[in-house]
């Protein structure tokens, strides 16, 4: 994160006629020069920043770049800290899952559920077992019947080929 990356225009490259200024104990100064504002930091030797470009006139502060650079690159990763990425679990299935095993897979939905995540059940079909495809969607019926008690359905059953699927997000 550069300066340029960021696009602060400091001391010289401020581009206007006339600023607002602010000093560097957050006092408003009024609408100077640009060169006053430069001749001000520089006697305390500070700089002059462009706080608010998209205002009239702009407004500037004095104070210590680096300082301002640091803070404003610690603000960055602070808030990209809280971001969460929503990331899509998949749980797959077969036709001939037992009572168990689909308890288990139910139980791991409803975890990446309650950790905010979107699953994708994918029940998938080998070799023939395609023929008995109203055993596999009665199994995603049910897991979709179970599932709507802690999520909402996001896409519904979808086939596509030998697999069987639906998406579900956080209620």
């Amino acid at each position: 994160m550069s300066k340029k990356s960021i696009n602060i225009k400091i001391n010289s490259d401020i581009d206007s006629k006339e600023i607002r200024l602010v000093d560097s104990d957050g006092k408003m100064l009024g609408v100077v020069k640009v060169e006053e504002g430069i001749n001000l930091a520089k006697e305390r030797k500070l700089d002059l920043v462009e706080i608010s470009a998209n205002t009239e006139p702009p407004v500037c502060k004095i104070l210590d770049f680096g300082k301002y650079k640091y803070e404003l690159r610690k603000k960055f990763h602070e808030s990209k800290k809280k971001q969460k990425t929503v990331e899509i679990k998949e749980i797959k299935l077969r036709p001939n899952i037992a009572v168990g095993d689909f308890n288990v897979k139910l139980n791991n939905a409803k975890r990446f559920i309650g950790d905010g995540n979107k699953v994708k059940v994918t029940l998938f079909f080998k070799g023939r077992e395609i023929v008995h495809e109203d055993v596999g969607m009665n199994i995603i019926e049910k897991f979709k019947a179970e599932a709507l008690n802690f999520a909402k359905i996001e896409l519904d059953i979808k086939k596509e080929g030998k697999n069987i699927s639906i998406i579900m997000a956080p209620k």
